[in-house]
């Protein structure tokens, strides 16, 4: 029996140019025996730009849908995924060799609901920079990443760009937060309120920085607008941690 990991991507017509390259490092995963890959591309948005871009391939699912950013996108993606395992991949990010490789080792842990990897920023130029507080690889225990994001100005120790998780706690939480920005970071914190994560010290994200990107504009960093998406992330992940019997994996719910 085949076992697979699903691959998700939220595009719009300005990053849809980059997806041959997100797919060149799809093709370049080595997985282990009896896994394939599934990779679903949902358009935020109906337009004519990104369909081009969408590579031939019976293992790639491309839908589209009324425009509503990329929480939105995700989640309609959602329909089509056909894996046990979900990994995120931005439309103009890459992943590194061996990458899905490494996540579905550390998920076949049954005490593990979701992986992240060590980033490196992807500059214009073609050089890369690296970020020099990850934490040590191996187990990140339930609200290690609330802690720290809260106390670091909501700067999470892990990226939430290199997630893997498994698709069953993806569906229990409602997918991504409905935000305009940070929806990743509510999912993230929302996993380490009831499951323990695991972090590779292995690079597994090319991170393109580049002036189109959403992260890059002005709104992103509106204070009023971010201290309610920071304040809406971390009233849900506390709500979700102060439920009883809420624990993913653990014989004693507490």
């Amino acid at each position: 029996m085949v076992r697979i990991v699903t691959v998700i991507t939220a595009v719009h017509a300005p990053g849809a140019k980059y997806l041959p390259a997100a797919y060149k490092s799809l093709t370049e995963q080595e997985l282990p025996n009896g896994w394939e890959w599934q990779w679903v591309i949902q358009e935020d948005g109906e337009t004519d730009a990104v369909a081009p871009y969408v590579p031939e391939d019976d293992r790639v699912s491309f839908g589209q849908g009324r425009a509503g950013r990329a929480a939105m996108a995700r989640t309609m993606g959602l329909s089509r995924v056909r894996g046990e395992y979900i990994k995120v991949l931005d439309a103009d990010d890459m992943l590194t060799p061996g990458t899905l490789a490494r996540d579905i080792a550390a998920l076949a842990d049954g005490e593990i609901g979701w992986t992240t990897s060590r980033v490196l920023d992807l500059l214009p130029d073609g050089s890369t920079v690296g970020f020099d507080q990850d934490p040590p690889a191996g187990p990140i225990e339930m609200c290690a990443v609330l802690d720290h994001w809260k106390a670091h100005d909501y700067r999470a120790q892990v990226h939430p760009a290199t997630l893997c998780m498994r698709r069953d706690l993806v569906l229990a939480l409602g997918g991504w937060m409905a935000l305009p920005a940070s929806e990743d970071t509510g999912l993230l914190l929302a996993l380490n309120a009831v499951s323990r994560g695991w972090f590779h010290a292995e690079t597994g994200l090319l991170y393109r920085k580049w002036p189109g990107q959403v992260t890059s504009q002005a709104a992103h960093t509106h204070e009023g607008e971010r201290e309610a998406r920071m304040a809406v992330v971390e009233a849900r992940a506390r709500a979700l941690a102060a439920l009883p019997g809420w624990r993913f994996g653990s014989a004693d719910p507490g």
